[in-house]
């Protein structure tokens, strides 16, 4: 007797294109099944899609890797019935007793017939909902079930006219399903669009009764100190009788070890008549200051862990349900200020700094490890929210399960696009997609799917476009707020003065969370629906700070360059695509780039506007090769995006409420709008962002010049200071300033100081400046933020010879290994020691080291964090670079590597994460660099440092 339970089917599966399988389903799950990856049958990519699969068995080459997809024959020139595929696997069930057994696939694209020991059954369009097909009467009596699935492609793939465009000829745009794969100006078209079994597969076994779609809501009272949590579930009883059935809840804590608190344990008696689907609602379960849920950046992302079982008399546990659950109430409001939507959490106002998300890889080749990394990619650059852009996915759970545990709030906009429907060049679709009721099941049952995230945090009708009239009309009714949380002030009565004829907010479909119609609607860009998001392109650092860069309080979309690093390039094209932009020198001095014809492919976007932005590669001088190239975008990198978000938060709350990145990471190799590459190694930008996204921050305002401290935190700070030091480039302090007595008020972003040495006499041309917000009572740093600057008019190109001065470094490592995991402190100091002053950035690693293996043995966090590291080596290693040149080390970058080095391969080791990277060190000064990745235990992974200064690399580990 099976037990009571899913059971992924993510393996073993084999797959054939359908015009060379002569059998039909029948026979496939009868008489003839494939006997093995064998032609023309092969393994297959579940999930995945079709060309996953032909990618998985070397029948097409790397779509994103050089040109290659323009080898790989379009849908639009082959028809749908190339890519539509059989995908076959066996799996072992045999059900016992009253057990009943569903077949749910959480999504296929497009439309699927489905075949099961001979039996056939019908999935029905649209790429975004699911499908559960009971089965417990076609299981083979043995157990040994055969499995065969005819998936088709989208009925309007569309055709990718020659000029490209956003979203090809905009005919996928005719069915509910992902429209980014016709290709837009960011993205290269899928050649199969996606076709395939490209979400989970699996098997689920219950007893007589069936749980279905739990919807839990919690309601806050007396300033959150009063919280109640609001259960409803719907149950369909298979019986032919009546299920006598005692219903279960239990709210747990997160486990502390082994050990976790039970909050409450709720039972109910319930009986559903033979056949029915019901709905039952539990009695409201009472917490007196739960744990609150906070976004990043605010407050602890605590999860409770909801648990619902179903007993039926004579039978037993009939089926069950576990959801992470977060306390937390999202409110908004067109602010009066600004004119932007302004975002509250728990009653705290959330200056929203965050980015525009597509999906993780456009072959969907998603995974929870990259789902993992990807969040805390964007949690660690202090990201507090992700829009999940309309031409992509409805995200899957495991996106949201990570923004849950790393505290991103996500906007979740529905399938509709500005240049798809009905705005774009040709106009097409204007009425959306030609089935309004699919498009309407798929958004109904997704708000189901995603609905218990506490990350979830709105819906949103469209990118740059609204929903269809009947659409948009239906979707505003069927997310309508709830009483308890249509009030933006939360003055809402307690759960026992509503009146008889309130209804339960878990009743509805969802009552919590807002909807707007478009993503330029109500509080984004002009509220109007004009197009008043962007800009896209490079833009003047001191830009971003000025009164008549953006005129709108929340801009959705914002965005700029994204060249990764050299490796990375190298690793995903040939070597004609090696070659760097040729700059053009034109009449009016500016420079015009000429990229390769691989980097245009891949979307490249200047560094340079010429007329406007001169080109901020040049600024340090014309690019010798690749690496040189490529070293110097980051430069540009870091300084783009971190005066990007300085340039917003200066005007936090007094002009703006929020904005989103224009994009954080691409679906594949691209060349554009990007923190981390396809294979997951972070640009300097994304450090850049990190720096600028503290939630508290010094700043330099850009066009005034002014020190500004920030504040996003919900308390006051006292007694703290700023230190301000100038640093030539013959290694001197030619200005030094230190304020002291300050206090911060709670969101706000306050001037506080003139930085006055560009107005000295002879100032150096060239120079860099060191900030510190410091505590006054303990002298502890809280934040740190370096910046190298020009005079007026001038330009980084003495920096070019900078790179001969020798800057002696001393480099201390302290390893921590468990089985492939790898945690690594690395402390680098400036090793000239010869400062003006005695405040300084020193962190003893032997103190750190002593005091981290005490905390090992102490309860809490720390102790949950490192007590699974089994092996540790007490010794600390230290590596000392040659150099007796007085100095800035400047942009210090580590890198992780396999232990063999091979001169014509990629020998990264990737995803690698980084408490800090691209920073730099003036004499004396001391950083800590925490790293953490997985490698193989094969051999002993090498980490290398590089930098302007240190061109060749030293291996520290």
């Amino acid at each position: 007797m099976p037990a009571i339970g899913k059971t992924m089917l993510d393996s073993g599966w084999l797959a054939a294109r359908s015009t060379v399988v002569d059998l039909n389903g029948v026979q496939l799950t009868t008489t003839h099944p494939p006997t093995g990856p064998s032609t023309p049958w092969m393994e297959a990519v579940v999930p995945g899609t079709v060309l996953g699969t032909l990618l998985k068995n070397n029948l097409v080459p790397d779509p994103f890797y050089g040109l290659e997809n323009q080898s790989i024959i379009d849908i639009a020139d082959s028809g749908r019935e190339y890519y539509t595929f059989w995908f076959f696997t066996k799996f072992q069930c045999k059900v016992a007793g009253n057990q009943h057994v569903d077949l749910n696939f959480r999504a296929i694209n497009y439309s699927a017939e489905v075949y099961l020991n001979g039996h056939k059954k019908i999935l029905p369009k649209g790429m975004f909902r699911r499908h559960s097909l009971d089965v417990t009467d076609i299981l083979h009596p043995d157990g040994q079930n055969l499995l065969a699935v005819l998936v088709h492609p989208p009925d309007h793939p569309g055709k990718i006219p020659r000029e490209g465009g956003q979203g090809g000829d905009h005919e996928i745009g005719k069915d509910v399903a992902a429209q980014y794969v016709e290709g837009w100006d960011w993205m290269t078209p899928i050649r199969d669009r996606n076709t395939g079994i490209w979400d989970e597969v699996s098997i689920s076994v219950t007893g007589p009764v069936k749980i279905v779609d739990p919807h839990l809501v919690s309601s806050f009272f007396d300033d959150y100190k009063r919280v109640y949590l609001h259960t409803t579930i719907e149950l369909e009883n298979r019986n032919a009788w009546v299920a006598e059935c005692s219903l279960s809840i239990q709210v747990t804590t997160e486990p502390e070890g082994d050990i976790c608190i039970v909050e409450h344990l709720q039972t109910q008696p319930l009986s559903i008549p033979p056949g029915a689907h019901v709905q039952y609602t539990f009695p409201e379960l009472f917490f007196y200051k739960p744990n609150l849920w906070w976004p990043n950046g605010i407050g602890e992302q605590s999860l409770y862990n909801v648990g619902i079982t179903v007993d039926v008399k004579g039978y037993g546990e009939s089926d069950s349900w576990s959801h992470q659950f977060g306390f937390r109430k999202v409110e908004s409001h067109i602010d009066d200020a600004t004119g932007g939507r302004l975002f509250k959490v728990n009653g705290q106002p959330v200056f929203i700094r965050g980015g525009n998300w597509i999906l993780s890889d456009g072959l969907l080749q998603l995974s929870k490890r990259r789902y993992k990394t990807d969040i805390k990619f964007h949690a660690d650059m202090n990201f507090n929210m992700l829009r999940c852009w309309g031409g992509g996915l409805a995200e899957r759970p495991e996106f949201y399960h990570y923004c849950d545990i790393y505290g991103l709030l996500v906007w979740q906009e529905f399938w509709i696009t500005g240049d798809v429907d009905g705005r774009g060049d040709p106009v097409s679709n204007p009425d959306g997609p030609l089935d309004h009721d699919l498009f309407l099941l798929c958004a109904r049952d997704t708000v189901k799917l995603l609905r218990n995230h506490p990350s979830l945090a709105l819906w949103v009708g469209g990118n740059e476009q609204t929903p269809p009239e009947d659409i948009n009309t239906a979707l505003k009714n069927d997310l309508k707020l709830h009483p308890l949380f249509g009030s933006f002030n939360g003055t809402s009565n307690p759960v026992e003065d509503l009146t008889p004829t309130s209804t339960d907010p878990s009743l509805y479909l969802d009552g919590t969370r807002i909807y707007v119609q478009g993503s330029m609607w109500d509080g984004f860009a002009n509220g109007k629906g004009d197009f008043t998001d962007g800009p896209y392109e490079i833009q003047n650092p001191e830009d971003f700070f000025k009164d008549n860069f953006y005129k709108y309080g929340f801009n959705p979309e914002v965005g700029s360059v994204g060249i990764p690093v050299a490796a990375t390039i190298r690793a995903t094209m040939p070597q004609e695509g090696w070659e760097v932009p040729l700059l053009k020198k034109l009449s009016n001095g500016y420079i015009e780039e000429t990229p390769n014809p691989i980097w245009e492919y891949h979307k490249y976007i200047p560094y340079s506007k010429p007329g406007l932005v001169h080109d901020q590669i040049e600024h340090y001088g014309a690019p010798k090769d690749l690496d040189d190239f490529c070293e110097k975008a980051q430069l540009v990198n870091y300084v783009q995006y971190r005066a990007l978000l300085e340039g917003w938060t200066s005007r936090m709350w007094t002009k703006y409420t929020g904005v989103l990145i224009w994009k954080t990471q691409n679906p594949w190799t691209g060349l554009r709008g990007q923190f981390y590459d396809h294979l997951q190694d972070q640009t300097a930008g994304f450090y850049g962002c990190r720096c600028a996204a503290e939630p508290i921050h010094v700043q330099l305002n850009l066009a005034t010049y002014f020190i500004e401290a920030v504040n996003t935190t919900a308390d006051d700070l006292s007694n703290v200071a700023i230190e301000a030091s100038v640093w030539d480039l013959e290694g001197t302090c030619p200005y030094f300033k230190v304020t002291e007595n300050l206090s911060l008020p709670a969101k706000r972003t306050v001037p506080i100081i003139e930085m006055e040495y560009p107005k000295s006499k002879n100032p150096k041309p060239v120079y860099f400046l060191l900030l510190k917000l410091f505590s006054i009572s303990d002298n502890r740093i809280i934040s740190r933020n370096f910046y190298w600057l020009h005079l007026p008019g001038g330009d980084y190109k003495l920096l070019e010879s900078y790179r001969t001065k020798r800057i002696p470094l001393k480099i201390t490592s302290k390893v921590l290994i468990e089985g492939s995991t790898y945690e690594i402190q690395m402390l680098v100091q400036n090793n000239h020691i010869e400062r003006h002053n005695d405040k300084e950035n020193h962190v003893d690693l032997k103190e750190d080291i002593k005091g981290l293996t005490q905390k090992k043995h102490e309860g809490g966090l720390v102790q949950r964090n490192y007590r699974c590291f089994s092996r540790v080596d007490d010794g600390l290693k230290v590596t000392e670079t040659k150099g007796n040149d007085l100095g800035v080390a400047f942009f210090l970058h580590f890198s992780v590597h396999t232990a063999n080095q091979h001169k014509n391969r990629d020998t990264r080791i990737l995803p690698v994460h980084y408490s800090d990277n691209y920073f730099s060190l003036v004499p004396g000064e001391t950083m800590r660099v925490n790293i953490s990745f997985e490698a193989s235990p094969d051999g002993t992974p090498r980490v290398t440092l590089h930098g302007w200064n240190h061109q060749s690399g030293h291996t520290v580990y």
